[in-house]
Formats: C-alpha cells, structure tokens, sequence
C-alpha cells in the first residue's frame, strides 16, 4: 500500500472522483445536484490517492475552511476494496498534512444516507456538529470536526 500526495489535476485522483460522483448520484437521487455543486475538485491543491498493488483504490481531499480549520472532501474508496482499512488510511495522511501546513483542525460533511463514511469518521475520532455553511437546514446532511 502506497499513499501518494498531489493535486486535483492527478490522472487517477479524477478517475476515483468519477466513481464516487456516480456513487453518490445514485444515493443522494434527486437531491444529487444540491450537494454536486459544493464538491468542484477544479483548483484542490491538497489530494491524497491511495494504491494496493499499483492500483489506485482510494482517495480524500481537503480545502482550507478558516484559518484553522480544513474541510475533508472528495474522500472515496472502490467498494471491492472496503473495509480494508485503506479510507482510514487516507483519512490519517489528510490529517497529517493539513498539520505540517499549520492547521488544527478538520471539519468536514456527509451525507445521512452514507452509513459507512459516518462510521469510518466516527471510529476515527471525529464528533458531530452542528452543520455548518451551506449545510444549515438541510436535513440530509450531518457535519464532523476533529481536533488533529
């Protein structure tokens, strides 16, 4: 298992986005194109893609949010290869580096129809919130923050 750092304009970061997007299409259903339009990945400067045998598997993002604060984004892994431990993975090394670039803190939103990702931030140390910017309202939606 590798975990390679770049940026949105990566080859295989793109083609995992492309899986999640249609992943998520089916999920979220009519309420797809509300959520679509807050997860551009044009400009992202902070991508993580994680590899199992050369293969890329996984992927997860973040944004700076405040000052302090990065948002998690575009986090995704292939379904053959769930529970496999690579989103924690991905999760730790997103964590790592939004800490050597100086923030604290991580927030970030999910969907209430994505049981797994709500399990997997929960096992990972992050606590629900009240949700946040454009998610104020929208019943769908749960938000998360860990302290790193």
């Amino acid at each position: 298992m590798t975990i390679k750092r770049t940026d949105s304009s990566d080859m295989d970061f793109q083609n995992l986005v492309r899986f999640l997007d249609a992943d998520l299409a089916i999920r979220d259903g009519e309420d797809h194109e509300f959520y679509h339009q807050f997860n551009s990945i044009a400009m992202l400067k902070n991508c993580v893609v994680i590899y199992s045998e050369d293969v890329e598997v996984g992927c997860g993002a973040f944004k700076p949010f405040s000052e302090d604060t990065v948002e998690i984004k575009r986090m995704y892994t292939h379904i053959e290869r769930r529970g496999k431990g690579f989103a924690s993975k991905l999760l730790s090394e997103l964590e790592l580096w939004a800490k050597e670039e100086g923030y604290s803190k991580c927030v970030l939103e999910t969907g209430i129809k994505q049981p797994e990702a709500i399990a997997l931030y929960e096992k990972n140390g992050y606590y629900r919130i009240p949700n946040y910017g454009q998610y104020i309202g929208v019943e769908k939606s749960v938000c998360y923050e860990k302290i790193i």
